[in-house]
């Protein structure tokens, strides 16, 4: 088994895998960690990256087509030797046979990489590459605070910055679990910062934007803290800058749903815990936060989620102005619940 566990992959890419293993599967449901990680396998593996002889990139969808492209590829000499790098980016059908193919000739100085999306446990390019010795799976999930940790204090050192230990905690629950914004929120800190050496508390509440919220949470958050004024008067806001009423709904059923599985996976923890538990939330939120979870239970979750997907529902079925006044109607009854200690 040549799968790797997600412990060991930064150590792997970084010293570079066995050349003896020619194929490396890049997979999993975080995108940009997906991309970042096959760029690096593929690029480190050739001394330039512009030599379009050295560093060819393929379609997945044209090797669906032509099963038999990856294995010619795989057996082109450069045009000056050296080492060559095979990038096959995602495809929506099955390259799985073109990879087995591949798997069964002798490839030498050349490493393909195969980028892919979130591959189930019986995926037939998953379980192929898990087992096959001659090449290596790498799974891409969404980033631990140990793997954020390490992404800002690398990112912000390329930069010749660095973090006190009070800012450096609140930049990682700020950021969210796709490895591609995270780093445009750090690129563009590092920016912001540049010269200074030091990145404070400030810059990071004057640049970094939450990246796993959006501009709905002042809405959602009033909704469920019970502020009916706030939930009135940010609907007619969003209704005047014409924001899809669903899209409405929808973040605030995922905010419902995201609190009943705190209060479920934490029944014996306080609200403040429960909020610590919050991948991605950003810390002008933690107050709100806890007060909702202190006031809404699980029973009430459960209530708010019925509401919510009902006017969901409601909302796909009717007109623009109609679904505008369903989604008020339905954030007003979660407010008013939420105003009730």
């Amino acid at each position: 088994m040549t799968a790797v566990r997600p412990g060991d992959i930064e150590d792997l890419i970084r010293r570079g895998p066995d050349p003896r293993i020619p194929v490396i599967l890049v997979y999993g449901p975080d995108t940009g960690l997906v991309t970042e990680r096959a760029k690096a396998l593929a690029e480190g593996f050739v001394p330039d990256t512009s030599d379009p002889f050295a560093l060819v990139r393929i379609d997945g969808d044209v090797i669906a087509s032509d099963p038999g492209r990856l294995c010619d590829e795989a057996g082109t000499v450069g045009l000056f030797g050296g080492k060559r790098a095979i990038w096959v980016r995602p495809s929506t059908r099955n390259i799985a046979p073109a990879v087995e193919a591949l798997l069964g000739i002798s490839i030498t100085d050349t490493r393909i990489v195969v980028e892919a999306g979130d591959l189930a446990k019986g995926n037939p390019l998953r379980g192929l590459c898990e087992k096959s010795q001659r090449a290596l799976a790498i799974p891409c999930y969404p980033d631990d605070e140990r793997a954020l940790g390490d992404l800002v204090d690398r990112t912000l050192r390329a930069h010749d910055l660095r973090l006190d230990r009070d800012a450096r905690e609140v930049l990682v629950r700020s950021l969210g679990g796709d490895r591609r914004a995270s780093l445009m929120e750090l690129e563009k800190l590092a920016l912001y910062a540049a010269g200074k050496g030091t990145v404070t508390l400030d810059d990071i509440e004057a640049v970094v934007s939450d990246v796993a919220a959006s501009v709905l949470n002042t809405l959602v958050d009033a909704a469920f803290d019970g502020r009916i004024e706030v939930v009135e008067r940010d609907s007619r806001r969003f209704r005047q800058e014409g924001l899809d009423p669903a899209q409405v709904l929808g973040s605030a059923l995922r905010h419902a749903t995201t609190m009943l599985a705190l209060r479920l996976d934490n029944p014996d923890k306080t609200p403040g815990a429960m909020a610590a538990a919050w991948r991605g939330l950003h810390f002008k939120r933690k107050g709100s936060i806890e007060r909702q979870l202190g006031l809404w239970g699980p029973a009430r979750l459960r209530q708010a989620i019925d509401i919510l997907s009902q006017a969901v529902l409601a909302c796909r079925r009717a007109d623009a102005a109609l679904s505008e006044a369903l989604a008020s109607a339905a954030l007003l009854r979660i407010a008013e619940a939420g105003r009730r200690r």
